[in-house]
């Protein structure tokens, strides 16, 4: 690769980073300004929870639209759209601050714009951009990247509303913020972006591919369900907040810096650990997701049987830190596998669509069982039982990885022979 070629290569992903940073900002207002949406927007609980709801719902069933299309439209027309799309939305919002009924509108199209039109064709726009060798890193990194543009955005838009006097105008202009900057990278997106070569035909056998094709492949549902393992997983570190301030009577001052480090901190850490360690160490993403869910499983196994009711605070937490780092270093390279499985180029939009379709539907109902389960069973019983949920699915990543690593395994030892 020339100076030039790589210069290009990481410039590409320079922009497509900056945009998957700072989209999602505005959809998970409540990560950021949850009180503020309660205050000033006169929301409720339930409220802001509906709105989280019936996105999640858009955006799980528009990833299985966006089979349809997502190797259809080039990204440099379809990053772009997107990413203006969520910032005219949220200039909407802030300029209009609409009812509970139009925010669920604005809401739904989130989920569309967001999601169906930007977080396949990004993903298949990363894949692109190296070979089965390097998708690893180039997925840890992309994870590494995001956290570093979410904490740089958030940091300014809350700057933004302190220094205005923490009023309703303030909040409207960090809302307005959030809602330029992502504009503005759209903007820059369409100009830096090349635009892709839509391929109708396969190289290998002159025929015509599409969704069909994907919905074929027994290599690629694996993926899907093992992202649909680690999401599901992932999901059981948000209860590490309250399980700290329940169990251990952590301050919430400290649980707030705790939730700054477990959103964002672990992100930047467990990205390049994820990547580096897919890439280098195990020489492949699906090996590194086998054995780093069976740490998962036997980690979280240990610390539901430890005493925490007596242990000391400073120890639950550098627990609880070290098993978010691996489950983050999962979640930064689900979807790497793909570039294992020899997927033709011109179907992978298709592909990554159908991946994070099954990958994350846990979240449409997922929070809602282990909040049950913690308001049906106060306490540690409730902790346990959903920590145990965290290590069930840890065990069927396991299964799967274990599965789709043999079959990549023979798959190479053929090709070779």
């Amino acid at each position: 690769m020339t100076k030039e070629q790589s210069f290009k290569k990481w410039f590409t992903f320079f922009i497509l980073v900056l945009g998957a940073g700072s989209i999602y900002k505005l959809p998970f207002l409540k990560s950021v300004f949850y009180g503020q949406m309660q205050e000033f927007m006169g929301l409720s609980h339930t409220e802001i929870g509906t709105l989280m709801s019936i996105n999640g719902f858009v955006t799980t069933f528009g990833f299985g639209a966006a089979v349809y299309f997502s190797d259809k439209i080039s990204k440099k027309k379809s990053l772009p759209i997107s990413l203006i799309l969520t910032g005219v939305l949220g200039l909407y919002v802030a300029l209009f601050f609409p009812g509970y009924k139009q925010l669920m509108i604005v809401w739904i199209l989130f989920g569309f714009t967001c999601d169906m039109m930007y977080w396949p064709v990004l993903l298949k726009s990363v894949k692109s951009l190296g070979d089965d060798s390097e998708q690893g890193r180039l997925f840890g990194f992309l994870e590494t990247g995001r956290g570093i543009v979410d904490t740089v955005v958030v940091s300014i838009g809350l700057f933004i509303f302190t220094y205005f006097g923490s009023s309703l105008s303030s909040f409207k202009a960090s809302i307005v913020y959030f809602s330029i900057v992502v504009i503005v990278i759209g903007v820059l997106s369409y100009f830096c972006l090349e635009d892709d070569k839509i391929i109708k035909k396969s190289s290998e056998t002159g025929g015509k591919l599409d969704y069909k094709t994907v919905l074929k492949m027994p290599e690629l549902w694996m993926i899907a369900f093992n992202a649909f393992s680690v999401y599901s997983v992932y999901c059981g570190l948000t209860y590490f907040m309250p399980f700290l301030k329940d169990i251990y009577k952590m301050p919430l001052t400290l649980v707030s810096a705790y939730g700054i480090i477990n959103a964002y901190g672990l992100k930047m850490v467990g990205g390049p650990i994820g990547g580096i360690m897919a890439d280098k160490k195990f020489k492949s993403p699906t090996k590194y997701l086998k054995y780093s869910f069976l740490l998962v499983a036997i980690s979280l196994t240990g610390f539901v049987l430890l005493p925490h009711e007596s242990m000391n605070i400073y120890i639950g937490v550098i627990l609880t830190l070290l098993i978010g780092v691996v489950i983050f270093s999962q979640r930064a390279i689900f979807f790497a596998p793909v570039g294992e499985i020899n997927l033709p180029e011109e179907i992978s939009g298709s592909a990554m669509a159908m991946a994070s379709f099954v990958g994350y539907a846990p979240a449409m109902f997922l929070y809602s069982i282990y909040g049950n389960i913690l308001d049906r069973f106060p306490g540690m019983v409730g902790y346990k039982m959903v920590f145990l949920s965290m290590i069930f699915f840890a065990g069927v990543g396991f299964v799967l990885s274990s599965i789709l690593y043999k079959r990549i395994k023979l798959r190479k030892e053929k090709e070779t022979i």
